[in-house]
């Protein structure tokens, strides 16, 4: 055993349900629910312990030196953020660019409990021509859970409603 999967499953006692089809090189992942940094300490184990390649975004300004490399190692790509710059569609640039990303993103747009999703996850991922697939966190029982690939529909309504049933009954950290 891997001191990394004795770390997650041994000590913090966390355990992973599902798995990724590696064909689907470009996707988007919605992980939710996210109420916590550790979320990310967590999903980095879980990438590492399925070795695959998951992706962020971040502003520029995390690239630079002295800790840049350590954002671009850990799957990052610097998005140039600007007041009127259209965010899906420079994101959307990023994906045109490479042969694999994965963007992992939180639909909730922010760490406290919310009612309601921001679209830009769907948007980007219907402009990409990608799918979504749904990573949930359930903090109570410790799982991650990886659901099956989403092709959106352009009926954004109807596919939200079901990709929010894959994490009924889930809940994050600080829920």
């Amino acid at each position: 055993m891997s001191i990394t999967k004795y770390i997650f499953h041994t000590i913090l006692g966390w355990k992973i349900e599902g798995d990724f089809d590696r064909s689907i090189k470009k996707s988007v992942l919605i992980v939710a629910p996210h109420t916590t940094n550790y979320d990310f300490i967590i999903c980095s184990f879980t990438r590492r312990i399925l070795k695959i390649q998951i992706n962020f975004v971040g502003k520029k300004a995390l690239f630079s030196w002295p800790i840049g490399w350590y954002f671009k190692w850990m799957g990052g790509e610097p998005l140039e953020r600007r007041k009127a710059q259209n965010k899906v569609e420079a994101i959307s640039k990023v994906y045109d660019g490479l042969d694999e990303f994965r963007l992992a993103i939180a639909p909730e747009g922010t760490r406290k409990k919310v009612d309601t999703w921001k679209t830009g996850y769907y948007f980007i991922a219907q402009r990409s021509k990608v799918p979504i697939i749904p990573i949930g966190l359930d903090y109570p029982t410790k799982t991650i859970s990886i659901g099956k690939e989403f092709y959106p529909t352009g009926d954004i309504e109807k596919d939200e409603l079901e990709l929010r049933n894959f994490f009924k009954g889930m809940e994050g950290k600080n829920s």
